[in-house]
């Protein structure tokens, strides 16, 4: 494949994991979808361009398995499974640009021919092996490597197989991957994990094995060179990142996108995918990826949610009930980027009513019930110049960079924070200023315009730098106020425009964010 791939001008390309098709999507796939998703249209926001991969993972032992269970060939089981993913998509306003499938004709043949050249330059040979074999994480691990007996990383049972395989030589490549890393600052984030996979690479790499024996397990992609055996579905998965971009089939498209600007993953792969796979692209002679983010788990009563567990938190329901912002900023603002957070429905309720029915929604309920009362609806003309005590407008102009700031560092956390520091000193704003009172006086109409002039533009500003992280809501304000949605913003100078059209007829619509049912509050 040649020397490393050089980019000049590249879209910003950030993935998602491929989800394992063998049960509907849950609160832990809708997570790290909207983190993506939020990334690539913020960067849509200031112009950019951008290349957001996700889709699903569809080969595999427990693939075989759920669709045995259900009386099904495999491939019927997956085309039946993908839907729930794109359609949960869909609901959540999840914008990628393309999905892919581990059975899509490309990418098997890009994981074939990878592994011919792998093969070619020494990097893979053939051997018998003994170990032990966690089917749930598709895994062999040596004794010494098991918790006592069982599975390291999902402490399950294990088997024992002996078989013959074909391997990657993973240990050759350890003293360069502890290097680069160390010497990479964001390469993997957050620190706790990058010295979390440094610990690991303190002890001796075992080589990868890559296939499994057709005989034990016919699902899965042609190994090459062996009809008697199909490549390992995390060998296999972690090629859809260049597969997606064609390496092997199209290089002006892969030099126009390559290297990934942000693989996103749960912590639970991050071995994968800050071990496996940047030593793959290294044999590969391919450019390593420029930072690769791993968040936490989300828990109940202290334990992970998840599927297996029987304890996923379904989003579909959650949509429904709050909406899909709710759902979104809930997950964006209760736990910072890296860390594990505590899911309760209780929670989500309370972000609600605090932060955005009181905050937000009443903020726009009061700015539009003033213009209708005082201007017949209208934006009033004011001295963009003018001096108001407090007003939060100077606040509202700096929040392409102070916003932007935190989304560069991956930090939606900090981005909701700098907003709602906003929203909250507008509603401050509101209280101090007093417009019913000056409206009482003719002499101080100038002043209400002034004062409400000021409210509109920051909630304008606050409306548009919602759009990447609350799009829906951040469309409705938008619409009301008659201001042009998907604005794109590449300077402060963009930003810092009024935004607003003096006269303009405001709408105040349906609350952005109704109350809770009661029957929903006393459920929660």
């Amino acid at each position: 494949m040649g020397a490393f791939f050089k980019a000049m001008t590249k879209p910003y390309y950030i993935t998602t994991p491929l989800y394992y098709v063998n049960a509907s999507p849950h609160i832990g796939h809708a997570y790290t979808n909207i983190l993506c998703d939020t990334f690539a249209r913020f960067r849509r926001f200031r112009g950019e361009k951008v290349f957001f991969l996700t889709g699903t993972d569809e080969h595999g032992t427990k693939i075989d398995r759920a669709a045995r269970d259900q009386k099904q060939e495999p491939k019927a089981y997956v085309d039946q499974m993908v839907p729930k993913f794109k359609e949960l998509w869909k609901l959540l306003e999840i914008e990628y640009d393309y999905f892919i499938r581990t059975t899509d004709q490309n990418h098997k043949e890009t994981v074939q021919k990878i592994l011919r050249n792998l093969e070619k330059k020494g990097e893979i040979y053939k051997a018998s092996y003994t170990g032990w074999y966690c089917t749930p994480c598709e895994s062999f691990w040596t004794k010494f490597q098991l918790a006592e007996g069982k599975c390291p990383d999902c402490h399950r049972e294990v088997q024992a197989l002996e078989e013959e395989n074909y391997f990657f030589k993973l240990s050759q490549h350890q003293d360069w991957l502890k290097a680069y890393i160390q010497d990479n600052a964001g390469f993997i984030r957050p620190e706790s994990r990058k010295n979390e996979i440094l610990g690991f690479l303190e002890q001796p790499l075992e080589d990868l094995c890559i296939t499994r024996p057709r005989n034990r397990l016919a699902w899965g992609i042609d190994y090459p060179t062996s009809k008697e055996h199909v490549v390992y579905v995390w060998f296999d998965a972690l090629i859809n990142y260049v597969s997606a971009v064609g390496l092997t089939k199209d290089a002006k498209k892969f030099k126009a996108h390559w290297p990934a600007d942000a693989h996103v993953v749960g912590k639970d792969i991050l071995r994968h995918h800050a071990v496996y796979w940047p030593i793959m692209l290294k044999a590969c002679e391919v450019e390593m990826p420029k930072t690769i983010i791993a968040h936490g788990w989300w828990t109940m009563a202290g334990t992970k949610v998840s599927k297996s567990r029987g304890n996923a938190v379904d989003p579909v329901e959650l949509v429904q009930t709050y909406g899909v912002d709710a759902f979104r900023y809930f997950l964006l603002r209760e736990v910072t980027l890296g860390l594990d957070g505590a899911f309760s429905e209780d929670l989500l309720a309370q972000r609600y009513t605090t932060d955005l029915a009181n905050d937000l929604g009443n903020l726009w309920f009061r700015l539009a019930s003033m213009l209708g009362k005082y201007f017949e609806g209208r934006i009033p003309f004011f001295d963009l110049k003018s001096s108001v005590r407090s007003s939060p407008m100077a606040g509202a102009l700096n929040l392409w960079t102070s916003v932007g700031a935190a989304m560069d560092d991956y930090n939606p956390r900090q981005a909701l924070s700098e907003i709602w520091n906003l929203i909250t000193g507008a509603n401050q704003f509101i209280e101090r200023t007093k417009p019913w009172e000056l409206a009482k006086d003719a002499a101080k109409r100038e002043d209400l315009a002034s004062v409400l002039g000021h409210l509109a533009v920051t909630v304008a500003h606050v409306a548009v730098i919602l759009q990447p992280l609350l799009p829906v809501t951040a469309a409705h304000i938008l619409k009301r106020l008659k201001i042009a949605e998907k604005n794109v913003f590449k300077t402060q100078e963009d930003f810092i425009q009024p935004l607003v059209s003096f006269g303009v007829l405001v709408e105040r619509g349906e609350a952005l964010f109704p109350k809770l049912e009661e029957e929903k509050e006393e459920k929660i």
